[in-house]
């Protein structure tokens, strides 16, 4: 195999790959990207035996082959090189060596023979259908934060995209939650996504998938079935298992009666939370809020550290509330609010309280509250 290629065209297929392995794993196969050259393009494929992926790369081909070299070895390699330079990429096969030569510099690592390399076996998927690539970022990118990282309920360690219905209307929707948080975002249905089977995809899945979405008008293919996911551009495609597992039943813990409405703005409430809880100790990060007519004060009382208060004027018309949460939790679903307001929904000091984006229903998120 023999081909040369432009150096940023060559990083962006390697940093794809080297992102997919895993550092620490016992198969040292599973460490390399296989590169597979043929007379148009070239190919950079990398798995960690649940996720695979593929980008093609435009290059210019003297002799087709295909070899596996260390993902993270090759890609630090390349990031290193100057911009514009033109890489060439030769193999040969009885030395078990591949070298990397850009203008002065020449590099030989060791490979691995291709044969060896596990190729993700191909699914018959339930459903198929393009989406822009803007409702799959809205859907993912709003809804990921609250994906727990426990473990132990790894049912949970991912966002649940299912169709549901909204108003007489199906839309797609996805869902996380850790038990402390939840997020539930909808999206106008795709076309031929009727059929889309309720899949969990996974945290590293979702990590994976953000790099494929940001061009706003393109389409991405979708394939979905009981065991996989598979996301397609025309450079890069993304298949992943999915996790085995059910789905809680998230709509019981979004509060249906809460009453009393708090609007506030939402940056200035952002940063209103985080200069307060500035002073609170990592472990409890609490903040209360405490409530009156078109007033809110967010404290924090440390014991440790100090004490902190800041006022703000909102929109509130109901009793006086007193509620405490976890700072943390409050910034990441304060930051998902696009729109300028952000609406709060309390029942009591004890009850989960519903967040939403002013009127606009097809993102709302649901916090627990802590004692203060």
């Amino acid at each position: 195999m023999k081909l040369s290629i432009e150096r940023s065209i060559l990083l962006k297929g390697v940093s794809q790959a080297q992102s997919v392995v895993e550092r620490r794993n016992t198969i040292p196969i599973l460490a390399n990207v296989l590169i597979e050259a043929n007379d148009e393009y070239v190919q950079f494929r990398a798995t960690d035996l649940d996720i695979e992926v593929l980008d093609k790369a435009v290059a210019h081909v003297e002799r087709a082959g295909a070899t596996t070299v260390s993902a993270v070895t090759l890609h630090d390699i390349v990031r290193k090189l100057p911009d514009g330079a033109l890489v060439t990429l030769s193999d040969d096969a009885s030395k078990g060596r591949l070298t990397v030569e850009a203008g002065r510099s020449v590099f030989s690592l060791a490979t691995l023979p291709k044969e060896d390399f596990p190729v993700m076996a191909s699914s018959e998927y339930a459903a198929n259908f393009s989406a822009p690539a803007s409702l799959l970022r809205r859907l993912f990118d709003k809804s990921k934060f609250a994906i727990s990282t426990e473990e132990t309920r790894y049912y949970l360690n991912g966002v649940y995209m299912h169709i549901a219905d909204s108003d007489g209307t199906q839309v797609i929707r996805c869902v996380a939650t850790d038990g402390h948080r939840l997020a539930r975002v909808d999206a106008d249905l795709p076309e031929g996504a009727r059929d889309l089977p309720g899949v969990i995809v996974p945290r590293k899945t979702v990590g994976e998938l953000r790099k494929l979405l940001d061009e706003d008008d393109m389409k991405i293919a979708v394939s979905v079935s009981e065991t996989k996911i598979r996301f397609a551009t025309p450079e890069i495609t993304l298949t992943s298992k999915v996790i085995d597992g059910t789905f809680p039943d998230y709509a019981r813990v979004i509060p249906q009666g809460n009453t009393r409405k708090l609007e506030v703005d939402a940056s200035e409430f952002a940063k209103a939370v985080d200069r307060v809880s500035t002073v609170s100790s990592e472990r409890s990060r609490a903040v209360k809020l405490s409530l009156e007519e078109d007033r809110l004060i967010l404290s924090v009382n440390s014991p440790d550290s100090g004490t902190a208060e800041e006022e703000l004027a909102v929109a509130y018309g109901d009793d006086k509330l007193e509620i405490g949460f976890n700072a943390k939790y409050l910034l990441e679903i304060a930051s998902q609010v696009d729109r300028e307001n952000a609406v709060f929904l309390f029942n009591s000091s004890g009850d989960p309280t519903l967040m939403r984006e002013g009127n606009d229903e097809s993102a709302i998120y649901v916090v627990m509250p802590m004692r203060v």
